[in-house]
């Protein structure tokens, strides 16, 4: 198939490897710089038939293009995407779950466990020679024996951190919008309720107005002096300037993220508290992880215009291929 023949392919901004290395073999690839609709022209607008992005797609960029029938979001979260414009024009709309599921739950675990027994900070003493030259490490105040934990968001990702937990021993609990079914674990019908009942509070849930700033100075107060918070899910969740104040007065005792509102600028006052364990958005950054996601982003894309739909559409545009 000539490259006039094949589906027109749309990549704004910074994209993985992989898919950039894949998506030639049956589409024509056209990259720009980043997602601006000044860089569309005419006749890029009316040729390109999918977009490849990764979680950034403004509603006016989208607008650009009149004839794109999907968007292949390389990110299980999708909150920079403009789903609602995709949706009213019956563009569909593809994310990369499942693939990522277990990589990020190991992370939400060694953050916790960093967080609480400090152990970079150790090994930072070890390399510095002072354990030679000061002696052992200070005994850490904080453990994970005797914790309860909640989980905010029990989605995939979350099922699957609380697996993990339950082979340390520890009482689980979880606030969603709706009780499950299919679990055992205690639920929390207010976020403010299960912080009141437990002292680790995890949160895995999907940036959005409405979850955004949910992890704040009341959640800290009603979690109490032992608490530890842990994000993994989006940095929009957590209101940081609370936080840092909850560091320093000892509202909350610890805290580990990979997260962050503004990414990659993480608060300098964050930054120089010793309790709070800090990650540069790693939880699924792993080689093997990484290339199933990318997988996802082209399979999605071929089965599209193969099948007529989509391997993994998001929840809001459950379409198919029309013709």
């Amino acid at each position: 198939m000539s490259s006039e023949q094949r589906p027109v392919i749309v990549v704004p901004g910074r994209m993985h490897p992989r898919v950039l290395a894949r998506l030639p073999d049956t589409f024509e690839m056209i990259r720009l710089d980043e997602a601006d609709p000044a860089l569309v022209s005419p006749e890029l607008g009316a040729k390109a038939v999918g977009i490849a992005t990764t979680n950034r797609l403004p509603a006016d960029f989208l607008a650009a293009f009149q004839s794109v029938e999907i968007v292949a979001n390389f990110s299980v979260g999708y909150d920079g995407i403009a789903v609602e414009a995709a949706a009213e024009r019956g563009v569909v709309v593809t994310n990369t779950p499942d693939v990522l599921n277990e990589e990020v739950a190991d992370t939400a675990i060694a953050l916790l466990l960093n967080s609480l027994r400090r152990f970079p900070a150790a090994e930072a003493y070890l390399r510095a020679g002072h354990w030679a030259q000061k002696g052992p490490f200070p005994l850490t105040p904080l453990s994970l024996r005797g914790r309860s934990v909640g989980i905010y968001g029990l989605g995939r990702i979350g099922q699957a951190i609380a697996r993990r937990l339950e082979g340390f021993g520890l009482p689980i609990s979880y606030h969603t919008r709706s009780r499950r079914d299919d679990v055992a674990y205690t639920y929390y019908p207010s976020l403010k309720a299960m912080a009141e009942a437990v002292d680790t509070l995890i949160s895995i849930v999907p940036g959005s107005d409405e979850t955004r700033h949910t992890l704040n100075a009341e959640i800290f107060q009603a979690l109490g002096s032992r608490g530890v918070v842990i994000n993994v899910g989006r940095g929009s969740t957590l209101d940081e300037t609370a936080l840092v104040a909850a560091l320093k007065e000892g509202t909350i005792a610890a805290a580990g993220l990979d997260v962050f509102e503004n990414e990659p600028h993480v608060p300098e006052d964050l930054i120089a508290l010793e309790n709070a364990t800090l990650l540069p958005h790693v939880a699924s950054a792993s080689e093997d992880t990484r290339n199933a996601m990318a997988d996802l982003v082209v399979d999605n894309l071929k089965s599209w215009f193969a099948t007529g739909k989509a391997l993994t559409p998001v929840p809001e545009t459950p379409f198919e291929r029309k013709g």
